[in-house]
């Protein structure tokens, strides 16, 4: 039976399972939006140190596998794979964040949530529903975090702004729009040289 967590709730991962490779779905939906779901491997001062443990739709693993991005599958939006013995030791937090592609606020969401399965077997499962949220673009919902053994906390945090301000809060950096290069001027056609007559 899978524990039910309110936001602030926070747990030993050893004590929900013995296991440590898990699967964390995220369940997310509101109608004509469209989610990015997120997770940020955080270094001691939670700070993205390494873009490469950025885990989103344009990078799905991290260097060595720790965490996968999944896709949709079993009722979950979005899905990852965190084997946590094989996280480096320069992670120690996981933060599972959903955030808005284009417009919208986490206001106007339904009942959603974050869960951990270990075994095939929900171990516990966080819900929020949109009321909990005004405003807000993105949201932290939930973390794994290395505190002598790693740990799960429900966060449910709405931040204003979207991927864009939650990655800058993470220290990482925001890709710029290049601007399109200037047309090139027309270069003259191939012309053989002349022939002499």
């Amino acid at each position: 039976m899978a524990r039910e967590f309110q936001r602030g709730h926070k747990a030993k991962i050893s004590d929900l399972t013995p296991g440590t490779d898990l699967y964390v779905g995220v369940q997310i939906a509101a109608p004509g939006l469209t989610f990015d779901i997120s997770c940020f491997g955080l270094d001691a001062d939670e700070k993205l140190s390494d873009d490469r443990y950025f885990i989103f739709f344009n990078q799905p693993k991290s260097p060595e596998e720790s965490v996968q991005l999944l896709g949709a599958q079993s009722g979950d939006t979005e899905s990852f794979r965190v084997t946590l013995d094989r996280i480096p030791a320069g992670i120690h937090k996981l933060s599972f964040t959903a955030t808005l592609d284009g417009a919208g606020q986490m206001s106007q969401i339904g009942p959603g949530y974050i869960r951990i399965v270990a075994g095939g077997e929900e171990v516990v499962r966080y819900a929020f529903t949109g009321s909990e949220f005004t405003t807000e673009r993105a949201v932290m919902l939930g973390d794994f975090y290395l505190k002598d053994v790693w740990r799960f906390a429900a966060v449910g945090q709405g931040f204003d702004g979207g991927l864009d301000a939650l990655l800058k809060n993470f220290g990482g950096e925001v890709a710029e729009e290049e601007e399109a290069p200037a047309a090139p001027q027309a270069a003259p056609a191939f012309a053989p040289p002349a022939q002499a007559t």
